[in-house]
């Protein structure tokens, strides 16, 4: 049973990982297509629809899932299917009701997001309500994939996120491709079709839902002819204790697109005040929130994704009051998420300049604001960790304190910073909010959890360390490489970003050997990779 769950987690989690790792790649030809006008036009709609996406779906997979495990275990399994058919109502419902209320308010979003002529107004109204339709079938699709994973198993939604993630790409691809250079339309037609990709990725990964649906429901059956039926829990309850569940993970959900919305609403009027033209703004917003986020999140989606798997069992500790356990499970999330953030973060800052050209275009705006907005890659980390520890110790209600402080630090900073540095003033309000939210969830986990971060910060301070070595030998080698080779290019880039990477990771990793940190980070797996590859190395203990 054991070895079937950690299956079914690992193909879960492979199944998101490659799903988040598409989702980033396919801006590379989706802005050879569409270019920087293209952009600007995809990243106004996709703000909106992820915050309206992220408070109708955020937590419901894991909520519906935790909901069905409980009371499966009991062996209650028609209150499981209770919720799975009163669920997919009310998902059905929510989901039509979220698409009425974007579609119909997207000429209002629209104009809070530029400051533009009527024609741009209609461009972006327009691409609004072409993504907006996903919102229907999304919500109900997400508690699909929980009902199933209450079951045990996560094969149905790793597949259907790859199969929803591959169908949405093709055709943002195609459709964007055939309307401009098939067609010749419009630039607004293209991007339509491409944020329309959102609702047919949706099908598709609905259609993968029903065929396992269709082949498990037999299994799902007999589970009812063996319900206790002992417990009669009410709707009310049901839907109060999924709230309860799903509340938490919503809010970590629509924080960074939260932070992303305000940039969307007060960037281009704070640029305009200060003689900037709408066209240039645009293109300016575009590259901080759409084109350089992509690559940020990159480092943010693998090292939150490896640390949170710790939380389970932090929460286990915390409920059974083993401090011990509790701090060292804490010592190791953070020492993991620091680990692999914060020289990511470094390498992506400093090699700005190539990353930024193979995966857009040589620019010199486009590699300013990624160098800046990089480092902040460490923050959202440390944000999504923080909060989910906060769920760990059954603190989540200082969540909401923090996400709103943060937010309204960056709310009364974004504009005045923006008339200060332009699009740096933006990236710096992000920092300022995010680390404010950040100290007040450590302040809360300190308190709560008697956790003393006394060895988080020496330990911090090693990798800080090695981190700065690395700098230093990626720094060396890339001015070396730039002698020969040019940024501007995006075969010369891509061997630059090799090379540097290479030398770079190199002189992390052999320190992190050395020291044995890395052993005591992941444990004896590392032993075992150094002897398939025939690295010499000796076992070192380091304090705990």
């Amino acid at each position: 049973m054991q070895s079937k769950l950690l299956r079914g987690t690992f193909i879960l989690t492979f199944g998101t990982i490659l799903s988040k790792v598409l989702g980033l790649i396919y801006v590379i030809p989706f802005f050879q297509i569409v270019g920087r006008e293209g952009t600007v036009l995809y990243q106004f709609s996709y703000v909106p629809y992820t915050i309206f996406i992220s408070i109708a779906t955020a937590g419901v997979p894991l909520a519906v899932s935790k909901f069905i495990s409980k009371y499966n275990a009991l062996e209650e399994y028609a209150v499981g299917r209770k919720l799975f058919k009163s669920g997919l109502a009310i998902m059905l419902a929510t989901g039509f009701v979220a698409f009425l209320i974007m579609y119909l308010a997207a000429p209002t979003l629209a104009e809070m997001s530029i400051d533009g002529e009527k024609a741009n107004l209609s461009d972006v109204t327009t691409v609004m309500r072409a993504v907006s339709f996903a919102l229907i079938v999304v919500p109900f699709m997400s508690l699909i994939r929980g009902y199933f994973q209450g079951h045990q198993s996560m094969g149905p939604s790793a597949l259907s996120q790859v199969v929803e993630q591959i169908v949405r790409i093709v055709f943002v691809l195609l459709g964007a491709y055939v309307v401009l250079h098939m067609f010749h339309r419009k630039m607004v037609t293209a991007v339509s079709v491409a944020t329309f990709a959102a609702f047919i990725g949706a099908i598709g990964g609905l259609l993968v839902l029903f065929w396992y649906w269709y082949k498990r429901k037999p299994h799902l059956d007999e589970l009812l002819q063996h319900d206790k039926g002992t417990m009669d829990v009410s709707l009310k309850e049901i839907y109060k204790e999924i709230f309860i569940y799903a509340f938490p993970f919503v809010l970590v959900g629509i924080a960074n697109p939260l932070f992303q919305a305000i940039d969307q609403f007060t960037f281009s009027r704070a640029m305009a005040e200060i003689g900037i033209k709408s066209k240039v703004a645009e293109s300016f917003f575009s590259i901080l929130n759409f084109e350089s986020h992509k690559i940020v999140i990159i480092p943010v989606s693998l090292a939150t994704a490896f640390s949170l798997t710790l939380v389970p069992s932090i929460t286990k500790s915390f409920v059974e009051g083993h401090r011990d356990n509790l701090t060292n499970q804490l010592n190791q999330t953070f020492q993991v998420l620091l680990f692999l953030t914060l020289p990511a973060s470094i390498g992506l800052s400093l090699l700005a300049e190539p990353v930024y050209t193979v995966f857009y275009q040589h620019d010199a705006i486009g590699t300013e604001v990624l160098r800046a907005y990089a480092p902040v890659a460490i923050l959202f980390s440390l944000y999504s960790v923080t909060a989910a520890i906060l769920q760990g110790i059954n603190e989540q209600r200082f969540t909401v304190l923090s996400l709103l402080i943060g937010l309204l630090i960056k709310l009364a900073l974004n504009i005045p910073l923006i008339k200060l540095m332009e699009t740096r003033g933006a990236v710096l309000a992000t920092t300022l909010g995010y680390s404010a939210a950040i100290i007040i969830n450590i302040i809360v986990i300190k308190i709560y959890s008697r956790y003393q971060f006394r060895f988080v910060w020496r330990r911090s301070l090693l990798i800080a360390i090695f981190a700065g070595l690395m700098w230093i030998g990626t720094e060396l080698t890339y001015k070396g490489l730039l002698l020969f080779l040019s940024p501007a290019s995006k075969m010369q880039a891509v061997v630059i970003i090799l090379v540097s990477a290479m030398a770079g990771a190199g002189i992390y990793f052999y320190f992190g050997l050395k020291s044995s940190l890395i052993r005591r980070l992941f444990g004896d797996k590392v032993d075992r990779i150094m002897v398939k590859l025939k690295i010499p190395g000796r076992k070192k203990s380091v304090e705990n």
